[in-house]
């Protein structure tokens, strides 16, 4: 896993990583990267982005310095209930940028699991591991491809979820 001075100078993990702290430092390193490299795609995928740090606000910058037109993100979760709670911030942004989020949920009998990882057309992140926060990152087109597999496998069966607004009579 690099350390806290490779990810200020700007460069993405590579390897493996443990433990929540080093998780966090994946996120927000990616989230950085978005907006310095021009990510024109990104795909977050977990479970229920329980532990993600989405409601902070460097997210927020991070995510509103990379939104622009003609980006994308796909978000990709088997439920998505913990937003309101715990990502305020995120929903606030998602609102406003709703026209680039795509939120869809793949749950129920017989669907696959919702890996828990950030895809990009130039890296990834994959925990391996969700329960002891273990993990894989890198730029490695194998990594990359093995994670969308999964990702597209999942989005084959998956529903739209997480409207960015209510509406009401």
């Amino acid at each position: 896993m690099p350390n806290e001075n490779e990810l200020v100078s700007g460069t993405l993990p590579a390897g493996a990583f443990d433990g929540r702290t080093a998780f966090t430092s994946c996120v927000h390193a990616a989230m950085s990267a978005a907006a310095r490299e021009n990510w024109r795609e990104i795909v977050l995928t977990d479970p229920d982005f329980a532990d993600w740090p989405l409601g902070e606000r460097a997210m927020a910058e991070a995510l509103q310095a990379w939104a622009a037109a003609g980006r994308s993100m796909v978000m990709l979760a088997q439920r998505f209930d913990v937003f309101e709670r715990e990502h305020a911030r995120f929903v606030h942004w998602r609102r406003m940028w709703s026209h680039i989020v795509d939120c869809r949920a793949c749950s129920g009998a017989g669907m696959p699991q919702v890996p828990s990882g950030i895809w990009t057309p130039s890296w990834y992140m994959l925990r391996i591991d969700v329960e002891r926060v273990r993990g894989v990152a890198g730029r490695e087109p194998e990594g990359r491809s093995a994670l969308r597999e999964r990702i597209e496998e999942c989005l084959r069966h998956a529903r739209p979820a997480f409207p960015a607004s209510t509406l009401g009579l």
